[in-house]
C-alpha cells in the first residue's frame, strides 16, 4: 500500500455515500452554495445537508466561507484529483498484472 492510498481513504469513504456524492456533484459547478440552496436542490433537511457537508469537509472535499450570516460551501478539487491519481495507479497495476497473465498463458499454449 502506498502512502497516497492511505491519504485518499477518507475521500473514498466520504464519496461512498450517495447523498454526499450528490452534494459534491451539485458543488462541482465551481460556485459557492449556501445550505439553503443545497437543501432546495435535494430532498434532504437542512440538518441532513449540514451533517453531510461536515463529513465532506473532514475529508477535505469541501470548505466553507462566511458571507454575512450564511456559510457558503465550495468544492475543493485537490482531494478528488488525488483520489483519481490513486485509481489510475491501481488501474495501471491491474493492466500490468493482466499483461503478465496473458504472456504466461500464451507461453504455455
Amino acid at each position: 500500500m502506498r502512502a497516497n492510498d492511505v491519504s485518499v481513504a477518507p475521500v473514498f469513504a466520504a464519496l461512498g455515500d450517495p447523498t454526499r456524492l450528490m452534494l459534491v456533484s451539485l458543488l462541482s459547478d465551481g460556485g459557492a452554495h449556501s445550505i439553503s440552496q443545497l437543501t432546495e436542490a435535494t430532498d434532504i433537511s437542512r440538518q441532513g445537508v449540514t451533517k453531510h457537508l461536515s463529513v465532506l469537509a473532514e475529508a477535505g472535499l469541501v470548505s466553507d466561507i462566511k458571507s454575512g450570516r450564511e456559510r457558503l460551501w465550495q468544492l475543493q478539487p485537490g482531494p478528488i484529483g488525488e483520489a483519481r491519481d490513486s485509481l489510475d495507479a491501481i488501474g495501471r497495476q491491474w493492466e500490468q498484472a493482466l499483461a503478465r497473465l496473458k504472456r504466461f498463458v500464451e507461453k504455455d499454449a
